[in-house]
């Protein structure tokens, strides 16, 4: 069945997956005569509740820290049940003291999702925590919570890259995380095609995401492994400001070459067209706008008639593997002729209103190495498949300098759930679903990026780990120049 395995590490991966989850959920189909056009054995796994009957729970494993979950439950109503199972009192025959914590209330829409009324419209000021716009049941392996720190703790921030790579190092020491928490949905696959991670790049989850991605790869070395690195965009102090750089540096250097595609997510870009009306200070908000585009460009892996996407985004070498993820908010464009190339065949793009991973970058003439295309609700004049052979086309690109390039094309819209925020897209485009052109590029302009992130954080290291990560560093951004050699201006030596 080719199933993907996910991981969420965070407040911010895991806000951003609250809202890839919901729009999964949304593609159920309830009638037995019509057939949705999602595969959902890819992410989601059978199973039985508490009370015998069938469920059908995300593939995924939610770790958050202390106070993170906010009303969210490991034994949901599905699993309810099993909660009642407490453990005896043990050797301790004394009287016992139990302290509680206050409580978190629901917020007014979970209460409506249990009731099944009518949901109020969310806010900014009423989404407190990722779960209280959550729509899906996890099941109760899905649930970890690492209780070594707290949430916006100012005594002890999770912050600094090292402290997650050393909780992670502590934790797998004494638990085996992989056997605990991965392997259970991994073994009930029929054929895993991938593990895809969503994470902070830019803080400690960066440091914890390395070491797990390491102890993926000794134990699933051959399965692909997708990461999408989520850096914050806010506008900090100078000396904060220089620690995330840092941060993200030691991502970059640690965890892309392990990854079969890397994306740094910008939360939010600096640049963004006029027609968007984002809260910045909303996480729900801008991770609402990141999932269009992230939802949009993997709907093949999950797409009925499509079985190829690991291989187009290997591109012609799978040497490129740091990607940039950009889209168009229902593009009017998408298949005029200045998009294809004089055989009629599609061409990779360079303009988006929307850029992601390098937003403040202007360099929109920048070489492209490989590009994956994906539209859903445009409707085509002709569809995007021919009868030429794929093989001979893109050693034919490969020949003539071009870029590597697949595209997809689905009717399916993406639609606006009622958990989504209401004024992100104006009205008059999203009432029927939203049209989206997305894409994932991967361009020269990463090697000028990676030189940006040397010369910042060069001076912030100690000696020994500036030398390993500067030739770390520098041996990835070679990959992503072309045309260099002994007597060109990037010459590193």
């Amino acid at each position: 069945m080719h199933e993907i395995v996910t991981l969420q590490l965070g407040q911010r991966a895991n806000y951003l997956a609250t809202h890839f989850w919901n729009l999964q959920e949304s593609y159920f189909t309830y009638n037995e005569s019509e057939e949705s056009p999602i595969d959902h054995d890819v992410h989601f796994r059978p199973g039985v509740g508490a009370d015998g009957s069938e469920t059908y729970t995300p593939r995924t494993v939610i770790y958050d820290l202390k106070g993170g979950f906010g009303t969210l439950r490991k034994y949901n109503a599905l699993y309810e049940m099993s909660e009642g199972a407490a453990s005896g009192q043990g050797l301790w025959d004394g009287q016992e003291i139990v302290r509680k914590q206050a409580p978190i209330l629901p917020s007014e829409y979970q209460k409506s999702l249990e009731l099944g009324t009518p949901a109020p419209r969310l806010t900014s000021e009423t989404v407190r925590y990722w779960s209280d716009y959550n729509r899906v049941f996890y099941h109760p392996r899905s649930i970890v919570q690492l209780n070594e720190y707290e949430l916006n703790s100012q005594i002890m921030p999770f912050e600094d890259w090292n402290a997650g790579e050393e909780l992670f190092n502590d934790l797998d020491k004494e638990h085996d995380l992989l056997d605990r928490d991965v392997r259970p949905f991994a073994e009930e696959c029929d054929q895993m095609r991938a593990l895809q991670l969503f994470s902070g790049a830019d803080d400690a989850w960066g440091g914890f995401a390395a070491r797990y991605i390491d102890r993926l790869r000794d134990e699933y070395g051959k399965k692909s492994v997708w990461v999408w690195a989520i850096e914050d965009g806010a506008r900090v102090q100078r000396h904060h400001q220089l620690k995330k750089d840092v941060n993200k540096a030691k991502s970059l250097f640690s965890i892309s070459p392990q990854s079969s595609i890397y994306v740094p997510i910008v939360d939010i870009p600096s640049k963004l067209p006029s027609y968007i009306d984002v809260d910045r200070h909303s996480r729900w908000q801008t991770t609402a706008l990141i999932s269009s585009a992230l939802e949009t460009v993997t709907l093949p892996s999950r797409l009925r008639p499509y079985h190829d996407f690991e291989a187009s985004l290997a591109g012609d070498d799978g040497r490129h593997t740091i990607y940039e993820l950009q889209c168009s908010i229902n593009p009017q464009d998408v298949d005029n002729k200045s998009s294809k190339d004089e055989e009629g065949r599609p061409k990779a793009q360079s303009e988006f209103d929307i850029d992601f991973t390098y937003g403040d970058c202007d360099d929109k003439d920048a070489h492209i190495f490989n590009q994956v295309q994906v539209t859903r609700g445009h409707e085509r004049g002709k569809p995007t498949e021919t009868q030429e052979d794929l093989g001979h086309v893109r050693k034919l690109r490969l020949y003539n300098s071009e870029a590597m390039l697949q595209s997809y094309h689905t009717p399916l819209r993406m639609p606006i759930l009622d958990n989504f925020p209401h004024n992100l897209y104006p009205a008059s485009q999203s009432s029927d679903g939203l049209s989206v052109f997305a894409a994932l590029t991967s361009s020269i302009r990463t090697a000028q990026r990676i030189k940006s992130i040397e010369a910042t954080t060069a001076r912030m290291l100690s000696v020994d780990e500036r030398e390993n990560m500067m030739n770390g560093l520098g041996e990835i951004r070679e990959n992503y120049e072309t045309g260099w050699n002994s007597e060109s201006d990037d010459d590193s030596d």
